[in-house]
């Protein structure tokens, strides 16, 4: 498999952390250092870890796999999502909103994110690749993506405040939907 190759599948597999890297930002919940850094690192983490996890499971597990991995990816995306509509629907100040760079939410949006990284490691797996080059660089390259969208997401949530929130949960649903129904067409 060449860089090129690998940069390609990297880049369309960072496209869904990127998207919810975006919607958290415009919602105002990566407005310091620490919380763009945990973002980006954990997408990119995951994104590192999953096509490992993949390959060392190896073929046996790719029918398994495959019967529910939408289903999960599906419902973590939607839970989210609609939790963030909610809370940008909600007027009253005294709504306690739950930063999606923090605790079970990152770890969620992380898994959901990076399932289709698990089926690349387990096809990596049967094409007899070595793995680490290959999610060295979809992790880096989540990681750069998320923070490039993070500062776009920063600067549509100024601008458009808190319908950012609203839009950030209709993306996430819109993620969770995608994946299933690509899924269960395909």
């Amino acid at each position: 498999m060449t860089t090129v190759e690998i940069i390609i599948i990297a880049t369309g597999l960072a496209m869904d952390a990127s998207a919810v890297s975006l919607a958290a930002a415009a919602a105002g919940f990566a407005k310091d250092a620490r919380a763009k850094f945990r973002l980006s690192f954990h997408f990119g983490l995951f994104q590192f870890l999953m096509p490992v996890l993949g390959w060392l499971l190896g073929i046996s597990f790719v029918s398994h796999l495959k019967a529910f991995d939408h289903w999960i990816a599906f419902f973590l995306l939607a839970f989210v999502g609609i939790r963030m509509i909610r809370e940008g629907m909600d007027n009253s100040l005294e709504t306690q909103k739950k930063d999606p760079s923090k605790g079970m939410t990152m770890v969620m949006l992380s898994v959901a994110t990076s399932i289709d990284a698990l089926a690349i490691g387990l096809s990596l797996a049967m094409l007899e690749v070595n793995i680490w080059y290959p999610s060295a660089m979809i992790g880096v390259i989540t990681a750069g993506m998320s923070l490039v969208a993070i500062k776009i997401g920063t600067k549509l949530g100024a601008m458009l405040g808190k319908r950012m929130e609203i839009f950030g949960g209709i993306v996430l649903v819109f993620i969770g939907s995608r994946i299933l129904f690509s899924h269960l067409i395909f």
